[in-house]
């Protein structure tokens, strides 16, 4: 049922192309201003705690995490987790991604609620990431498309399951786009970073939201593709 046509290329193709461009300019981005360091000479977990510290949070704990941009946020146990190549480095890439992180912080702080939704969505959305294709497989197997209504069915649940998958990057995107304008805000108004840094680091910030924007489209159009080729039974 999955067989190359026309449709996969006007449906995925456009999705996967922006996901390498994507991909591509958030590595080089980030290459490219981790060469740059901060005039105050500070690192990312320095950063992220003299941001957190200007904000008035004091409950967050900062910690590296193995990896290259793994950075991110723990809401459940409110702890900032910066990479090996953010935590130590002076960089205008690392502050701006400790920046970013911290911007999650404050959110969570302020009870921002898109954060609060993308958080309580996380147990239901992995649920269902892990039982819709075995659901959508099982369907087939059925014979979904020859009249059974219950492998119809099960098709059916997959598809409803893997839209979970779907929301939750959409709404990934404000919570993503506001925690970068918080965090060049904060780098600006607590003097972290000169106006002409801040520059840099919109750059990298800019190019990682396109991560989100390109992992959002892909989903659509999963779900899409998931839609035409199973959403009308063949009676």
């Amino acid at each position: 049922m999955f067989y190359f046509n026309f449709q996969y290329l006007y449906v995925i193709l456009p999705a996967l192309l922006l996901t390498l461009y994507a991909q591509s300019k958030v590595s080089s981005t980030f290459r490219k201003y981790s060469s740059v360091r901060n005039a105050y000479g500070l690192t990312g977990a320095e950063t992220a705690q003299r941001l957190l510290t200007a904000a008035g949070i004091n409950d967050v704990r900062i910690e590296r995490v193995r990896g290259n941009l793994t950075d991110h946020y723990d809401p459940s146990k409110k702890v900032l987790r910066l990479s090996d190549s953010v935590y130590d480095s002076t960089s205008l890439s690392a502050v701006g991604v400790a920046a970013h992180e911290t911007g999650h912080a404050v959110q969570h702080a302020m009870g921002y609620a898109p954060l609060a939704l993308r958080s309580a969505m996380v147990p239901l959305t992995n649920l269902g990431s892990n039982l819709a294709w075995p659901l959508i497989l099982l369907g087939l197997l059925f014979g979904s498309q020859a009249g059974s209504d219950f492998g119809y069915l099960l098709v059916q649940a997959g598809i409803l399951l893997f839209s979970l998958a779907v929301v939750f990057s959409i709404v990934t995107l404000p919570v993503e786009f506001n925690a970068s304008s918080r965090a060049v805000a904060m780098l600006g108004d607590f003097g972290i970073l000169s106006q002409s840094e801040l520059a840099p680091v919109k750059k990298v910030l800019s190019a990682a939201a396109m991560t989100y924007v390109a992992s959002a489209a892909m989903a659509v159009a999963q779900l899409l593709r998931l839609v035409l080729l199973f959403g009308r039974r063949d009676d």
